[in-house]
């Protein structure tokens, strides 16, 4: 298994048949998603997909969110890293300059993985509390069902970077077109309820009820059988992507490269100077 910066796994898996909860274990960055973690993921998805005891799958996060999304500052960043390819034939960024680099990277370690993760044949069901930011909203989107906590937030505040939301750009798709365009333009937060009210998550339960109504609900769809739960999930998929899904995420994906070598030619860096400090403080301020 990935470890983080105290040799401390980065994703713990915890087996309760016919039910898995993968959690990510970086609580004290807000689980922010390194190269490690999302690999240990992988790691952990893989597992699950072939063990037929499991049925239903729970992403999660340790201590006192579910993610802060991408790691672009702490200790753990390891962004220099290479990783065997799994999610795309991009070759490795490392040793690449440029667009090249940056390209390579987020085909494998984001936008690759993501999809990949869709495609899993087994119902997923995002748990999320605290902050569900950024990158973490691609991990949340790439399940099948998301349940929040009352205290659960939500924002992509990356046009701050001048980019136009995050790799994964499910956003028009899992909260229709205007509020995708209000949550970008502005970079605010926004809770459980109105999450909810948007379609964009199944249910808003008291923080202290999160993992008992969870794991309620994964019992629940864990009855039916798994062949037709999986022929089901690709279904709804393959009608997603007739709506545009794939097509639009790959469009914005360009941008967001665009954007990237913009910030690149007038800045500092490809990120416009922000780091993870500026960020977190822009967000609390929105």
């Amino acid at each position: 298994m990935s470890t983080g910066e105290a040799e401390q796994p980065v994703v713990v898996t915890e087996r309760q048949a016919p039910i898995a909860i993968v959690r990510m274990n970086r609580p004290e960055y807000r689980n922010a998603q390194n190269s490690a973690m999302t690999f240990a993921l992988d790691d952990a998805f893989g597992e699950l997909a072939a063990d037929d005891a499991i049925k239903v799958i729970i992403l999660a996060g340790a201590g006192e969110h579910f993610s802060a999304g991408h790691d672009i500052g702490s200790p753990g960043r390891d962004v220099d890293r290479s990783f065997p390819r799994r999610a795309s034939m991009w070759w490795d960024h490392v040793g690449r300059t440029g667009a090249d680099r940056r390209i390579a990277r987020e085909q494998e370690v984001y936008l690759g993985m993501c999809r990949r993760w869709r495609e899993l044949p087994k119902p997923m069901i995002a748990m999320v509390h605290g902050a569900c930011v950024a990158g973490a909203l691609m991990l949340a989107w790439s399940c099948d069902l998301i349940v929040a906590s009352d205290d659960a937030y939500f924002a992509d505040p990356v046009v701050r970077m001048g980019i136009p939301g995050v790799e994964y750009f499910a956003h028009p798709w899992v909260m229709g077109p205007r509020f995708a365009k209000e949550l970008l333009f502005t970079g605010e937060r926004f809770g459980a309820q109105r999450a909810l009210s948007l379609g964009m998550v199944n249910r808003v339960v008291p923080r202290a009820e999160l993992e008992a109504e969870t794991l309620a609900l994964a019992a629940k769809i864990a009855e039916m059988p798994q062949f037709g739960l999986a022929l089901t999930k690709l279904a709804v998929n393959q009608a997603e992507d007739l709506m545009g899904l794939r097509s639009g995420i790959d469009a914005a994906f360009g941008l967001h490269h665009v954007a990237h070598a913009h910030n690149a030619e007038t800045s500092s860096d490809h990120l416009a100077g922000h780091d993870a400090r500026t960020m977190r403080d822009a967000e609390r301020e929105a």
